[in-house]
């Protein structure tokens, strides 16, 4: 008996302890509004955050690994309307990020590696694809200027 009363209490200890570590963040502005919340475990961000601007709206919002943005991010002007949105890996920029004029119309869609254009950039106006340019690690090395010639030029299974 004796010895399935202390495996309970290991276990329990080791239960608490390890929730210890775990807790839900909230920081507020001085207005009162919130700021930012989210997860943390042993004192660095994890999982899904959310960060706000003074007047109540989110500012950006997304996955956190040991402090560092993972997985799939939005960020949001003041009013609201998006401003970006992308991948990140291990806390740096990559695959398709898209970007958005102060309208909310896409204005143009990146592939980063590493926080670096690597790959095409496509420039859009009223909604419709009007140049494109193809990076490597940041160095623009080609420029289209209308989508016969770059469709001409590429396979649009690269823009997967």
């Amino acid at each position: 008996m004796q010895f399935s009363v202390t495996i309970f209490s290991l276990a329990l200890f080791a239960t608490l302890a390890i929730n210890a570590q775990k807790s839900y963040k909230k920081t507020y502005y001085d207005n009162g509004n919130i700021k930012s919340e989210g997860w943390l475990h042993n004192n660095q961000k994890v999982k899904y955050w959310t960060f706000y601007y003074p007047n109540g709206r989110i500012k950006k919002e997304g996955h956190f690994q040991k402090d560092k943005p993972i997985k799939y991010w939005y960020f949001y002007v003041e009013n609201g309307k998006k401003q970006s949105e992308g991948h990140y890996v291990y806390g740096k920029k990559n695959n398709w990020w898209i970007f958005y004029d102060t309208l909310g119309k896409i204005n143009h869609k990146c592939q980063l590696k590493d926080n670096l254009k690597n790959g095409y950039c496509l420039m859009y106006k009223n909604e419709k694809l009007v140049s494109a340019k193809k990076y490597k690690f940041g160095e623009k090395i080609k420029e289209w200027t209308d989508f016969k010639s770059f469709k001409k030029e590429n396979k649009l299974s690269d823009l997967l």
